[in-house]
């Protein structure tokens, strides 16, 4: 298997550690990236992803060798700490970037077959809403199977952890990685996906962006093709 993983900091912290554990437990290669280092460019809103083609994005050469491994992964990790009760702004900033593969534009067929996985940790509140930064955009991608794993673990470093929570960490981290690798030969998306999917089919019959509709039209998901199949 290949797992990919996003780290939403530059430092080897807490959320690096777990997220490494993760994607250690599913064995395979591992290739990571971290924001703001690997990319930390701010979409400038210019809709040329959304109208023309996300090619013309000013920022797509430096995004690309991101996509590229987010395609060819089997599992999608996004980790980020909480900052200020969100995921950190080079996380949001490079998330940004894939609007257009929102189920209501141009979704990237290969995502409805993929895993993800959402980690967070905290030195105390704010799991919840940080991680539902992430998962947002791993759902609406269409991203087959979603995990999501946050911890508080009441330290601003991971030598500060206490023994007792990293064991409980160890436990949880290899329950994902197990999960993971005993449907890594059967991924398929969930009702909630495929619900929002058929929505999405509907609307691209007439849809009001000709090149969403072109790219639907072309992959066939106007007709009877779905990506999971």
């Amino acid at each position: 298997m290949k797992t990919v993983i996003i780290h939403g900091q530059s430092h080897k912290g807490s959320t690096y550690h777990i997220a490494h554990q993760v994607a250690e437990k599913i064995g395979g290669e591992i290739a990571e990236f971290f924001l703001p280092r690997d990319f930390g460019e701010f979409c400038v809103g210019c809709n040329t992803c959304f109208n023309v083609s996300e090619i013309k994005c000013p920022h797509y050469d430096k995004l690309k060798p991101l996509t590229d491994a987010m395609d060819t992964a089997d599992v999608i990790i996004l980790a980020s700490p909480v900052y200020v009760y969100h995921a950190t702004g080079a996380m949001k900033a490079f998330l940004d970037h894939y609007g257009y593969r929102w189920m209501v534009h141009s979704p990237e067929g290969s995502m409805f077959k993929k895993q993800g996985v959402c980690i967070c940790t905290a030195a105390g509140a704010g799991l919840k809403s940080t991680i539902k930064d992430m998962a947002d955009s791993l759902f609406f991608w269409g991203v087959a199977k979603i995990y999501r794993y946050g911890n508080g673990v009441a330290a601003v470093n991971w030598d500060g952890v206490s023994d007792k929570k990293k064991n409980a960490i160890d436990k949880k981290t290899t329950a994902i990685a197990n999960k993971i690798k005993s449907r890594s030969n059967n991924v398929k998306p969930g009702f909630k996906t495929k619900a929002f999917f058929f929505m999405m089919h509907l609307m691209q019959k007439n849809g009001f962006n000709p090149r969403d509709v072109e790219y639907w039209n072309n992959k066939g998901w106007t007709g009877s093709a779905r990506p999971w199949n």
